[in-house]
């Protein structure tokens, strides 16, 4: 901030040119000192509010996940009456962040998402293959929400890598992404989960192989190729930096709309996200869709 330009009340008794005059006589100084030609000094330009507001929301936001992440599985199952959940206070819109929601890719091209790319709500799980709690929630959670909501149109699911556990969980992560060039993520998601020991065991080569053939991933050598390259690199990296600007720090990590959820929650913690979700978003009112054929400004009447 610039110094003020009001001068400072004097002492009983003091001078009161004193302070005008060692003004003066510091301004006549630094024009001296900077000699001839330069530009006298500018104030530093302020932030935009708008800059600060958006700033101040994305902080709490993250500083909420960071929260919940502490109760996330880096250190223990989730699974308790204690544990974070979704709101229960019946409002849907509490707990819910308009910036956190606006991760939502929606994607059509995506192939580490499956349900419309037009679903009212969706759900951005942050996890790690050697995670066993994430492995807790793709065995018992995960296929429930699949039949009950992608099937029916109203959920989207949208994976990110956040490979935690070292070389083994970034190897696997840039795995399930080659697997996914392929249209084998999903089915290469199973088969990783689908052992209990998988973070005993590891994702070494041999181990990544016999995933992939478990998956259906037709061209192990195309596999190979594109697991090592350097767009699974890149992409692989995208989906961490994403998740620390949120706060996670653990895994599994979850937005739902906007709401975070951390940890292998119940089910119901997740329904009741994904219920209050599609409860605001069928309030909003969509817009009228005109008939094939029809007049500008007719609209179908059903």
């Amino acid at each position: 901030m610039p110094p003020s330009t009001h001068p400072k009340p004097t002492a009983p008794g003091s001078d009161p040119n004193r302070g005008a005059n060692r003004g003066a006589n510091r301004g006549a100084n630094r024009g001296a000192n900077r000699g001839p030609g330069k530009a006298p000094a500018q104030a530093p330009r302020r932030a935009p509010k708008r800059g600060i507001v958006i700033a101040a929301c994305a902080a709490l936001a993250a500083l909420l996940l960071g929260l919940l992440s502490q109760f996330a599985t880096g250190g223990g199952s989730t699974e308790s009456k204690d544990a974070p959940a979704a709101s229960g206070s019946g409002d849907p819109a509490e707990g819910v962040y308009p910036e956190l929601a606006a991760l939502a890719r929606r994607d059509a091209g995506d192939k580490l998402a499956q349900g419309r790319e037009d679903a009212p709500v969706v759900l951005i799980e942050y996890a790690d293959f050697k995670c066993s709690f994430c492995g807790k929630f793709a065995r018992d959670t995960e296929p429930k929400l699949v039949k009950k909501y992608v099937d029916s149109g109203v959920l989207r699911i949208e994976w990110r890598n956040f490979p935690i556990f070292g070389a083994d969980s970034d190897a696997a992560a840039r795995a399930s992404w080659a697997a996914g060039r392929q249209g084998r993520f999903w089915q290469f998601h199973q088969a990783a989960y689908a052992d209990e020991h998988a973070k005993e065991k590891g994702f070494g080569k041999a181990r990544l192989d016999e995933v992939a053939r478990e998956a259906g991933v037709p061209d192990l050598d195309r596999f190979r190729r594109d697991l090592s390259g350097t767009a699974a690199k890149a992409a692989v990296k995208r989906d961490p930096e994403e998740a620390y600007k949120l706060g996670a720090s653990s895994t599994p990590s979850f937005v739902i709309n906007g709401r975070p959820i951390a940890g292998a929650q119940p089910m119901e913690a997740f329904t009741q996200a994904i219920d209050a979700a599609a409860k605001t978003a069928s309030s909003k009112p969509a817009p009228s869709k005109p008939k094939t054929g029809s007049k500008p400004g007719e609209t179908d009447a059903k």
